[in-house]
C-alpha cells in the first residue's frame, strides 16, 4: 500500500518568517507566494479606493478601506492569512494594529497574470466561505468585473465601460472606463 505524501500545514508565523519584501497568502495552511503588482493593477487599486473612500466619507460613512498589502485574519485560527487588494470593513471592531480579524465586508481582487487561479476559484470559495458580504474580480485584461454579492446569492458580470452597482450600497456605483 502506498501511503500518500501530505503536504505540510503552515501557520501565520510562517507568513510572518518570510523574508523581507517577501509576500505570500496563507489559505488553509498553504502558502501561497505573491508577485509585485504591475502599473496598471495599482493604477485600478488606487482608483478603487479613492472612490470607494470618497464616496464612504460623502455619507458620513463609518466603514473603513484598507489596500493591499494589508493582513485579514479570515477566521480565528492560524492557518488563514491573506491581503486582498481592497478591503472594506464596516465593523470596525474587527480592526486592530494587526489588520482585521474576521471578513471584510467587501473585498476587491484585481487579476494579474499570476493570480487568476487564486482569485476565480481559491479566494472566492474561502471569501463566501468566511462570511465575506460583496466580492468583485477585476479582470483588466478581460476588461470585465464578476461581482459576488454572497448575500443575496447572485452573480453579474460587468464590463468597465458599465456602471457597476456596489451591493453593500444602495446608491454608489463605480465606472472602471473613467481610468
Amino acid at each position: 500500500m502506498n501511503a500518500l505524501k501530505q503536504e505540510p500545514l503552515y501557520t501565520v508565523e510562517d507568513i510572518y518568517a518570510l523574508p523581507d519584501g517577501e509576500r505570500a497568502e496563507l489559505i488553509d495552511g498553504q502558502i501561497y507566494y505573491m508577485a509585485a503588482p504591475g502599473r496598471v493593477h495599482q493604477k485600478i487599486s488606487m482608483y478603487l479606493s479613492r472612490e470607494i473612500s470618497s464616496y464612504i466619507r460623502d455619507k458620513d460613512g463609518k466603514c473603513e478601506v484598507y489596500a493591499a498589502p494589508f493582513a485579514v485574519f479570515l477566521q480565528d485560527n492560524d492557518s488563514n492569512y491573506v491581503e486582498p487588494d481592497i478591503s472594506v470593513i464596516c465593523d470596525t471592531g474587527k480592526l486592530d494594529d494587526k489588520g482585521c480579524h474576521g471578513a471584510p465586508d467587501w473585498i476587491i481582487e484585481i487579476v494579474s497574470s499570476g493570480s487568476t487561479r487564486m482569485d476565480y476559484m481559491i479566494k472566492l470559495f474561502k471569501y463566501r466561505s468566511a462570511g465575506v458580504r460583496e466580492y468583485w474580480i477585476v479582470d483588466s485584461e478581460k476588461k470585465r468585473i464578476m461581482v459576488y454579492n454572497f448575500e443575496h446569492d447572485t452573480m453579474f458580470e460587468y464590463h468597465f465601460d458599465d456602471c457597476v452597482p456596489a451591493g453593500i450600497y444602495e446608491d454608489f456605483s463605480i465606472k472602471l472606463s473613467e481610468i
